[in-house]
């Protein structure tokens, strides 16, 4: 067991129960402030005004809203099985909270007389625990779009399920090359090792691969498509109300909040500050300071969320998954190879001496080459107007066929006939 885990337990019940408490309280407040602040900010994208009513700068209104949620008629069609539809939201929002038990807050402080890390526990698979306890609020989605009786809700859950499955593998994968570079799966262990410089540096691929599967794991635009309005009118949630919507509401955010923190821990430090301050400020990484970084680089992946929401169109099914599958997987296997090569090559000795002797410049390298690779898929296609149509050769006796769409051409895209003979031609004009 590494120095780091030896801290954890060895707190007395009253300090684990208060640290439980405040990770529940600071996730519902952070909730509260991230509706508020996706609204004004929206708002602010699109010229209008937003919340501000209610409390100064209208903070109360996600507390409003709230309330009214709450004590609105809860309704249970039907067709629905009662006692799975009342459980899948709490199977969705349950495993949200439980995730933030191995998420590192700060180091070690005095917590009213005892000194203790500002981390409810640590494990030597910590990271592989956020992974697995996030999987689990799959089957909530799954359960409550099938539970429903309705054919939406049904449609939506299915989706949400091979979005959240396809994305996790991505995950996952864009997670072994911290593994190896850290030496460790312990969430402690890997904040200790970025003590002087960040894994998003070094592990760029890693970092940028993960940054685009957190957003599609949690059902955010652009990849909100579980929830299409256009085509699922709300997904696998259509047939809740009240509170029983309120919970997936909530199970939202804090994955939001969820995989920011995770993002912030693996990739940008932790609670180490921010562009090396600690260098000319000797406090910056001791007692509560720590926690201030902390949720400022998890505001910072909030802010990206928010910004996508209120600038980025929806994707097509297809696409979205397809870019999963066959851009993101690969180029994270690729990634793996690169990072497991170039370890070995440092423990062998093989960048001792010579030209670009330091294995971090290689690794920025390829992770830059395999970035631009990946960012290629977000290039414009070739517009279909300069894509000429193919046609067949005319056949006797047959029946007006259109051309079939070229490469680049556009789904749904008119197109002229070709008409199989001239009797065929006589016929559609009269």
């Amino acid at each position: 067991m590494s120095d780091a885990l030896s801290a954890f337990g060895n707190d007395p019940w009253w300090v684990i129960g208060l640290k439980a408490l405040l990770i529940f309280v600071i996730l519902v407040l952070l909730t509260l402030f991230n509706i508020w602040w996706e609204r004004r900010v929206v708002a602010r994208m699109q010229h209008r005004i937003g919340p501000n009513v209610h409390g100064p700068f209208g903070l109360l209104q996600s507390l409003a809203d709230g309330v009214k949620l709450a004590f609105k008629e809860d309704l249970i069609p039907k067709a629905a099985d009662k006692v799975v539809f009342v459980l899948a939201p709490v199977i969705v929002v349950v495993p949200a909270f439980v995730t933030f038990s191995v998420i590192p807050f700060g180091p070690e402080v005095n917590f009213f007389g005892h000194q203790t890390p500002l981390q409810l526990t640590d494990m030597p698979v910590a990271v592989l625990f956020v992974m697995a306890i996030a999987s689990i609020g799959i089957y909530g989605i799954v359960l409550g779009g099938w539970s429903s009786g309705s054919t939406y809700s049904l449609l939506g859950g299915l989706r949400s399920s091979a979005q959240m499955i396809s994305y996790e593998v991505a995950m996952g994968l864009a997670l072994v090359a911290v593994f190896m570079y850290a030496g460790s799966m312990s969430t402690s262990d890997i904040v200790a090792a970025q003590d002087n410089l960040w894994f998003g540096l070094i592990l760029l691929p890693s970092f940028i691969i993960y940054s685009i599967a957190m957003v599609g794991e949690t059902n955010r635009a652009p990849f909100d498509l579980p929830e299409a309005e256009g085509e699922l009118v709300g997904g696998f949630h259509t047939e809740y109300s009240s509170l029983k919507f309120a919970l997936f509401f909530l199970a939202e955010y804090i994955n939001m909040a969820t995989v920011s923190a995770l993002a912030t821990t693996l990739f940008l430090g932790g609670w180490h500050a921010p562009f090396w301050i600690d260098e000319f400020w000797a406090g910056a990484n001791q007692g509560y300071w720590p926690v201030l970084w902390f949720f400022g680089k998890v505001l910072f992946f909030i802010f990206i969320f928010i910004w996508l929401r209120g600038s980025l169109p929806r994707l097509r099914y297809d696409q979205f998954m397809a870019f999963g599958w066959k851009r993101l997987i690969p180029i994270s296997l690729v990634w793996i190879v690169a990072v497991a090569t170039m370890r070995v090559a440092r423990n062998e000795g093989v960048f001792d001496e010579g030209f670009g002797s330091n294995p971090q410049f290689w690794l920025i390298v390829i992770g830059v080459l395999l970035a631009v690779l990946l960012l290629t898929f977000f290039l414009p296609e070739k517009d279909a107007d300069e894509v000429a149509p193919t046609s067949a050769a005319p056949r006797t006796g047959g029946f007006p066929v259109p051309p079939m769409p070229a490469g680049g051409a556009v789904r749904g895209a008119a197109a002229p006939l070709v008409f199989r003979s001239e009797a065929d031609r006589e016929v559609s004009n009269g």
